[in-house]
């Protein structure tokens, strides 16, 4: 009877032990994190971080994939005009939400990024995602080889930026963004919403260009 019990009591212990574990785990993916972070009615807490200066009255939130090709189109051909113009200048600021469903890459993609936030390198690791972008959807250009050799050329440290990758650490935060996503009627990427300072929102869909974002912001200003 005695036996039993012991053997009962390590059995116990083994699963406090690996609850404890458990919940170690997965909280780490949100210690840096402001958990009530929301620009008008889009919870902005597990995407990105801010873009531009954080007190500026604008933001402009970008539901995106990394594997859009209208994502990497308006990256390409009109982001850098409103980042020039906005948020180089304090008036707007930007946030990326995943909205990463167009492949078995995307999700992937998306929880690199964040392994590479770990280190201080979101938007360059970002920018380099949206630099080898290549047009085949599930090509291979973004899978989990190719995602660690981006990391390498960016000086991360490979044995953290790998073992947050393998383990799945942000896979969560990229489902919520994906659900935060759909539930403001994101169906399509890339989908944006404006923010202005009196919380009033401006949201459309598509590779919109430089002229429909300075008209909505210079009306909010």
């Amino acid at each position: 009877m005695k036996k039993k019990g012991i053997i009962i009591g390590v059995i116990v212990a083994v699963i406090a032990i690996g609850a404890a574990a458990s919940y170690s785990s997965s909280s780490t993916e949100y210690t840096n994190l402001d958990m009530g972070r929301t620009h008008g009615t889009v919870s902005t807490a597990m995407g990105s971080p801010i873009l531009g200066d954080p007190d500026a009255p604008i933001t402009i939130v970008e539901f995106g994939d990394y594997q859009c090709h209208a994502c990497y189109n308006w990256f390409h051909t009109h982001k850098p005009a409103i980042y020039e113009n906005y948020i180089a200048t304090g008036k707007a600021n930007l946030v990326f939400v995943d909205l990463a469903f167009l492949g078995r890459d995307s999700p992937i993609a998306s929880q690199a990024s964040y392994c590479a936030e770990d280190q201080g390198m979101y938007w360059e690791y970002h920018d380099l995602l949206y630099n080898s972008q290549e047009s085949k959807i599930d090509g291979g250009w973004a899978n989990s080889e190719r995602l660690k050799a981006f990391a390498f050329s960016l000086g991360l440290d490979m044995e953290l930026f790998e073992s947050c990758l393998d383990s799945g650490k942000y896979s969560k935060r990229v489902q919520y963004n994906i659900s935060e996503a759909k539930k403001h009627g994101a169906r399509a990427t890339p989908t944006f919403v404006i923010v202005g300072p009196d919380n009033q929102q401006e949201q459309f869909v598509g590779s919109q260009p430089y002229s429909t974002f300075k008209q909505i912001m210079d009306s909010m200003i």
